[in-house]
């Protein structure tokens, strides 16, 4: 099946559990891979055969405006759920990406989910 990438989205949001992580935005990567099949749109040329990955992207960004989630998970689940909304795109995997100031030794924390559309 053909995929559509999004790489190392850039989100600013409220995340996390600890008091300092609830006061001020922080930066999230979000890289999300979506599966649909791209024959049509390959052959017509027609963004109505395929998806605007440029809305998709937004979507993310926008999500993160609003969102205040405690966990990176939640906020992963949401952008699979932002993927699967579109009737062409039948499985999405989404890597969010945070780098935590309470971790001295480690360079980031990665969660990774996929989700299939029904």
């Amino acid at each position: 099946m053909d995929k559509i990438i999004l790489r190392d989205v850039k989100v600013k949001t409220i995340i996390g559990t600890l008091p300092e992580e609830r006061t001020k935005k922080q930066s999230l990567k979000v890289t999300v891979e979506m599966t649909l099949n791209l024959k049509a749109a390959g052959e017509t040329d027609d963004l109505m055969d395929s998806v605007d990955y440029s809305e998709v992207e937004q979507r993310i960004v926008d999500l993160g405006k609003i969102s205040e989630f405690f966990l990176v998970e939640r906020f992963a689940e949401e952008v699979s759920k932002i993927c699967i909304s579109y009737k062409r795109i039948t499985r999405a995997v989404v890597t969010v990406e945070k780098k935590p100031e309470s971790m001295k030794n480690s360079k980031s924390v990665m969660v990774v989910i996929e989700r299939s559309g029904t």
